[in-house]
């Protein structure tokens, strides 16, 4: 877990974008990416609103991942949930 901990504190000093771009492209493969796009699309899928059902139709994700994004969404001090409102009311788009 050490490895983890720096890596979250490596991520949270990148602050320019082109920086964390770069990360990305060096440290993840494209289907990491990918993965990790697709469930950040979840998840402002579920913000939105969207049926879980449908989410699973059109991206393809299974219910449980679905289920498991919810309940983030729903735990108080959400870290996601925050980011999205922030989204929402025009912060950082």
């Amino acid at each position: 877990m050490d490895d983890l901990h720096e890596l979250i504190g490596i991520f949270a000093r990148t602050g320019k974008y082109e920086d964390m771009q770069k990360l990305f492209e060096e440290l993840f493969t494209q289907r990491e990416k990918y993965d990790f796009a697709l469930r950040w699309r979840l998840m402002k899928e579920l913000h939105d609103g969207k049926p879980q059902r449908e989410i699973a139709n059109s991206l393809g994700i299974s219910l449980c991942k679905i289920t498991r994004g919810s309940k983030i969404l729903k735990t108080p001090g959400s870290q996601i949930n925050t980011i999205l409102q922030e989204r929402d009311h025009g912060k950082d788009n």
